[in-house]
């Protein structure tokens, strides 16, 4: 009945406009586009204007299809809002009034599908007015991949060669991909460079991009960075990333070809490990190398020729040749390998030499080499000389000795030899000892020992002093305890039982004369040791314990005779002579107590009630 009154209103209405000639005006003002992420909120605003005020109009909200057809999706008016039922945008939209003349249409979680025309139409009593936006969906991809081919590419290759693919995922709308060659941009250019893409929608409205290079390589290209660039569009924006730089290998011929030392850098030395290495200006797989050494072939196809413990015989020309086997170019080139030598030292005089004591001598020390050497003296490690030549004036027993001639050569390290020379100088013994020495001892045992030097080297000999000199002998009261010898000296240890003083002497002789050492043993008497501190004190304090355990006997006894007096004179138990031992509560009546009299050893056994009782154990 509602329903028919209003409707009968709005006829009315509309007769009375159309009669009288009054016209409402209305105008729709939107944007032509909205942008939005996929998944996102996306919010379209309908404004308009309108004489005759909010209760006069109506509002429906209409979508456009894939087919090109219009399809309402919300309607409202001043009695009723309604979302029509069986849409795409049922669950998904709501309307709301922001101003007296604007209201929003809100799109949750837009989708790809989303993508289309939204039409805002205002209707009056007497006009209606229409407007319309497209909602625009974003999806940014993910980051792309480059991937470049693994093996070499030749430049001698008539067609084009594939250089690696790029790919971008997931993007909306579709990516673009463009390839760069050391940031120049790359277009297609017959015979020269080829780009080829390929789309792929995936199953949820993305799409998917792989782009292929292809070109002819050039020798330049062995050192160029390629990689691609991605654009694609965002909400009000367009963005770009890249991917990483690849490089591909390039096979080339060589023009040129080198040959040099690699190591040891610097000079080469006897025993050194010489690597010899060959390489060409090109890169090509294909290439045979060989090896001569003075016209001499050597075994190998290798580009690096290795040559251990070098002697000066490795000295000479290196010639390495180079064959690229694709296109039968032959390259050769050259090289001097200098291996420096030093040879041992040699002195003059040879090995060992004796001099006189005052006689000069000169020693001299070579050693052929192919660079400038330097040459020292050395005697126990310190320098004495410099030069080939060594001056010695035998002046004193120092003089002799090892003397050691090193040669080096500077420019070289480790480069060295040498050589010994050993020095003797005839003279008569020299003991280090006292010609006399006084020896006190208390023990019945002397140790004794005589060093001496000379060449020829000395004999010692152990004697006695009595009313003539007496040689003695290992065994019995003399010991030899250790003899060392050198070639110039003599070391002798013995020991010497005594119980009383003696004179002990050593000799020492050779051909060039003797010397001699004399010992003076004097025994010395042994005297009882007094007690030390400790066992005075030890005594002492064990003494002081032994009066004191004493007295306390002592004590015990007199107290023992005054208890032993007192019970006697009945003092104690008050009773004279004897005394009446009884227990207390006693359960029974034949309890025994044992009495004795100081006058006899008899026993008396009483009972309870003064009967007597036979003595039991």
């Amino acid at each position: 009945m509602a329903a028919r009154i209003t409707a009968s209103l709005l006829a009315a209405l509309w007769l009375f406009v159309h009669t009288c000639g009054v016209w409402a005006i209305v105008e729709v003002n939107m944007e032509e586009k909205v942008e939005v992420f996929r998944d996102s909120t996306a919010q379209i605003t309908c404004m308009y204007t309108s004489d005759e005020g909010i209760g006069g109009i109506s509002i429906e909200w209409l979508i456009v299809t894939r087919s090109g057809e219009k399809e309402k999706i919300y309607f409202q008016d001043s009695f009723q809002t309604k979302i029509e039922p069986n849409t795409p945008y049922t669950d998904r939209i709501s309307v709301n009034r922001t101003g007296a003349e604007e209201v929003v249409l809100t799109i949750d979680k837009v989708q790809l599908e989303d993508e289309r025309e939204f039409i805002c139409q205002i209707k009056s009593f007497t006009e209606v007015s229409t407007g319309s936006t497209n909602l625009r969906v974003f999806q940014r991809p993910n980051l792309p991949t480059i991937e470049g081919r693994t093996d070499g590419v030749a430049t001698n290759e008539d067609e084009l060669s594939e250089i690696g693919t790029c790919e971008v995922k997931n993007g909306y709308p579709k990516p673009k991909i463009t390839w760069y060659r050391n940031k120049d941009p790359l277009q297609d250019i017959p015979n020269e460079v080829e780009v080829s893409s390929r789309t792929t929608t995936q199953s949820t409205g993305l799409f998917s991009v792989e782009s292929k290079l292809n070109l002819k390589v050039k020798k330049e290209d062995k050192d160029a960075k390629f990689y691609c660039e991605v654009t694609y569009s965002l909400p009000g924006s367009e963005a770009m990333t890249e991917t990483e730089r690849i490089n591909i290998t390039v096979f080339y011929p060589s023009t040129e070809l080198y040959v040099w030392v690699d190591s040891p850098k610097g000079k080469i030395k006897e025993g050194d490990t010489v690597r010899l290495h060959c390489s060409g200006n090109g890169n090509s797989p294909s290439s045979v190398f060989s090896f001569k050494h003075n016209d001499v072939d050597i075994p190998g196809e290798a580009s690096v020729n290795v040559l251990e413990n070098v002697s000066r015989l490795n000295s000479g020309v290196y010639q390495c040749t180079s064959t690229d086997m694709d296109t039968f170019v032959e390259l050769s080139n050259t090289t001097t390998v200098t291996v420096n030598f030093l040879d041992a030292a040699v002195v003059t005089p040879s090995k060992t030499v004796t001099m006189a004591m005052g006689q000069e001598m000169e020693a001299t020390c070579n050693a052929l080499s192919s660079l400038q050497t330097q040459t020292v003296w050395l005697k126990d490690g310190e320098e004495v000389a410099k030069g080939h030549t060594l001056t010695l004036k035998a002046t004193s027993m120092d003089t002799a000795g090892t003397y050691m001639c090193v040669v080096t050569v500077p420019e070289v390290d480790g480069m060295e030899t040498n050589n010994t020379l050993r020095v003797f100088v005839k003279s008569s013994p020299v003991l280090k000892e006292d010609d006399v020495t006084e020896v006190e001892t208390e023990e019945e045992t002397v140790l004794l020992s005589c060093y001496a030097r000379g060449f020829p080297v000395p004999v010692i000999t152990w004697g006695t002093h009595s009313e003539k000199e007496q040689l003695i002998t290992d065994g019995g009261l003399v010991k030899v305890i250790s003899l060392e010898q050198t070639d110039d000296s003599t070391n002798s240890t013995i020991s010497v039982k005594v119980d009383s003083n003696a004179t002990i002497f050593c000799k020492a002789s050779n051909d060039e004369g003797s010397d001699k050492a004399t010992f003076n043993i004097k025994v010395m008497t042994i005297k009882a040791k007094p007690p030390n501190s400790a066992e005075k004190v030890k005594a002492e304090s064990n003494g002081v314990i032994i009066a004191v355990v004493i007295i306390c006997i002592l004590l015990l006894a007199i107290l023992g005779s005054v208890l032993y007096f007192l019970y006697k004179k009945g003092k104690i138990c008050g009773r004279s002579g004897k005394q009446d031992l009884t227990k207390e509560k006693s359960s029974k009546d034949n309890i025994v107590v044992e009495m004795k009299n100081d006058n006899t050893e008899e026993s008396i056994l009483l009972g309870a009630n003064g009967e007597k009782q036979p003595p039991r154990d």
